[in-house]
């Protein structure tokens, strides 16, 4: 985020002051404050600062769900100081907090079947786990780390799943 601020002129009803001090007809911003306050002097209105909305934290889904649970928190800050597992984690759930959030993308798995050739597992809806041969491995069910721990895959090889499937 740029420390740079701009500063423009608004007046009471809420219109902005453009290049010929003309309310209503679209903003001029500058970075000179004491431009703004010269023109205000003269003109009426009053100086606006304009910043650039921050950047929102990528968190974990844990972390978010943290960050949710202290918007409904009595004393936000307090909840969090109380969950967060450093002082790091923290200030990156404060920030979050404050500025807003997304979830990161959580990275998928196919899982090959050791000793096999073109054999890889998938999860039946009913969440056992199952064998599909290379030609439908498209059509497969892809594995987080945590369904891998679950299922005891550590040990088998895998392949990162991108955005198109492949």
């Amino acid at each position: 985020m740029s420390e740079e601020k701009l500063y423009a002129i608004k007046n009471d009803e809420g219109e902005w002051a453009d290049t010929r001090y003309i309310f209503g007809y679209g903003a001029w911003v500058t970075p000179d404050k004491t431009e703004r306050e010269e023109y205000v002097k003269h003109h009426g209105g009053h100086v606006v600062t304009l910043i650039e909305e921050p950047e929102k934290v990528v968190l974990t889904k844990e972390q978010a769900a943290l960050v949710e649970r202290a918007h409904e928190a009595t004393w936000p800050a307090y909840y969090i100081t109380q969950r967060a597992s450093s002082s790091d984690e923290e200030k990156l759930i404060m920030e979050a907090y404050a500025n807003g959030f997304t979830v990161e993308k959580e990275t998928k798995y196919n899982v090959k079947v050791p000793h096999t050739e073109g054999v890889w597992y998938y999860k039946s809806c009913n969440g056992n786990l199952m064998t599909i041969c290379q030609l439908d491995k498209r059509l497969q069910i892809t594995f987080t780390e945590e369904d891998i721990e679950h299922y005891g895959l550590q040990d088998c090889e895998k392949e990162e799943v991108t955005d198109d499937g492949n």
